[in-house]
């Protein structure tokens, strides 16, 4: 009975990361999804758990739409993206009976299956646990931050685009990081330019420096700029692994900086 209450929470997970935004459309769903591939290539075992109840797109950026959640003793099992067994997946994307079906909750409900989430999942043994959030600092977050604050100390990362609208709103989110004891692992500025896929260019469409600044002013470390490219937009739409797949790719070396720099960072539990 202990065995199976183990392998149904979060007592095997030894790192958890948060991916935090004010704002909606930064790319919070393509920076955890990177960042759990980028993890998975450095031999870790990586949980991606997608509390994005309304907008949950993890399940399609990993190719694992349409798949069955089993029970075990110890819960939900959840969806395994490759044959290794690397990459392991919770999201209420597999529990609705249509894709396009709108998730039309209120609150309480809400906060429910976070919880559940947590707690009924049999995640078992696992190096990170990747929460890829919603936008702002509502019930889902304070939901999320007080059902895994038990299992060890959370990190956050913090995701931006260039543009000042958008740098007000993730300033936002840093304090909502400090309010609830978050440890901010860095910043990440996301669409840092685009890359032409003919010359291979890069034009700062939006501005530049926006999330660096931001960083700097909140004494909070700068993980780096991912710019936007087509090839990049391309494998999440198909479900294909950007970091085995493309590593000419500009967006390739900030991806592989971002993880080095969490793997480095973030905190552990201690045994």
């Amino acid at each position: 009975m202990e065995a199976a209450a183990e392998a149904g929470n979060l007592a095997g997970v030894q790192h958890i990361i948060l991916v935090l935004s004010g704002k909606g459309g930064v790319g919070k769903s393509t920076i955890s999804t990177e960042l759990a591939l980028a993890l998975r290539h450095a031999g870790k075992k990586v949980g991606i758990l997608d509390v994005d109840l309304c907008g949950p797109s993890i399940p399609r950026m990993l190719r694992a739409q349409g798949r069955a959640v089993h029970q075990c003793d110890g819960g939900w099992v959840p969806v395994y993206v490759d044959q290794e067994q690397s990459i392991c997946l919770m999201s209420v994307g597999f529990l609705l009976e249509n894709p396009d079906e709108a998730v039309v909750w209120r609150g309480p409900k809400k906060n429910a299956l976070i919880k559940q989430f947590v707690s009924d999942v049999a995640w078992g043994q696992l190096d990170y646990l990747v929460v890829d959030t919603p936008p702002g600092t509502s019930d889902e977050h304070m939901a999320t931050v007080d059902a895994l604050r038990p299992y060890g100390p959370l990190g956050a990362l913090v995701v931006t685009t260039p543009q000042a609208v958008s740098v007000g709103d993730v300033r936002r989110e840093l304090t909502f990081c400090r309010k609830t004891g978050l440890r901010v692992l860095g910043v990440v500025e996301n669409m840092s330019g685009f890359v032409c896929p003919h010359c291979a260019e890069c034009t700062s469409i939006f501005s530049r420096g926006g999330g660096e600044e931001l960083a700097s002013h909140a004494g909070v470390p700068f993980l780096g700029s991912v710019p936007l490219d087509p090839e990049l937009t391309k494998s999440l739409e198909e479900g294909r692994d950007f970091i085995r797949e493309f590593p000419e790719s500009p967006a390739f070396p900030a991806l592989l900086s971002i993880a080095q720099k969490v793997l480095i960072e973030a905190p552990a539990r201690v045994p």
